[in-house]
């Protein structure tokens, strides 16, 4: 899969453990608009998807992922690359750890919409709901609203993805 970026704070040293948290991120487009998940409490849009579980392949935490944040069903012969992006920096939980993140973007397509989301604790306390949003639109918010001090890095990475969209013609 090809690197889009990389995006390494250097806030670290590079003596300290490593923790490595691969994930994987859908992109559905649909006239021109992207399905996002926006969360009502820190105001900020993300790509679906999370975290690969016990060496999980890509498709099958996808599919999972999709399901769960968006009750969106993927259709998996639609599934194809499009780019990676790691994310390295300090940890934010852990004391003296490197915080490595590839995440894997996809392009696809849905079979079905009509699934209900099943929202884990932090997802429902963070109101996540599915919309179709503009390009711009998702970027305009991520770059401009006041996140509480959420997870700015995460913020960056997806309007940064959806730059790279937007360049590439398919947004």
């Amino acid at each position: 899969m090809r690197h889009l970026f990389i995006m390494d704070q250097k806030d670290y040293d590079n003596s300290w453990k490593r923790y490595n948290r691969p994930s994987v991120r859908g992109i559905i487009i649909n006239n021109k608009k992207v399905a996002m998940v926006y969360s009502r409490k820190f105001d900020y849009y993300k790509f679906p998807g999370g975290g690969i579980e016990n060496n999980e392949a890509h498709i099958e935490t996808l599919k999972r992922e999709m399901s769960e944040e968006t009750g969106l069903i993927i259709y998996e012969p639609s599934v194809t690359e499009y780019g990676s992006v790691l994310r390295i920096q300090k940890s934010r939980f852990e004391e003296n750890t490197v915080f490595e993140q590839e995440n894997f973007y996809y392009l696809c397509d849905v079979l079905s919409d009509e699934s209900r989301q099943s929202l884990d604790e932090y997802e429902a306390d963070e109101g996540f709901v599915l919309e179709y949003v503009s390009p711009d639109y998702a970027i305009s918010v991520n770059r401009t609203h006041d996140h509480c001090g959420y997870d700015e890095q995460l913020i960056e990475r997806e309007s940064r993805v959806l730059e790279s969209l937007v360049k590439d013609g398919l947004l």
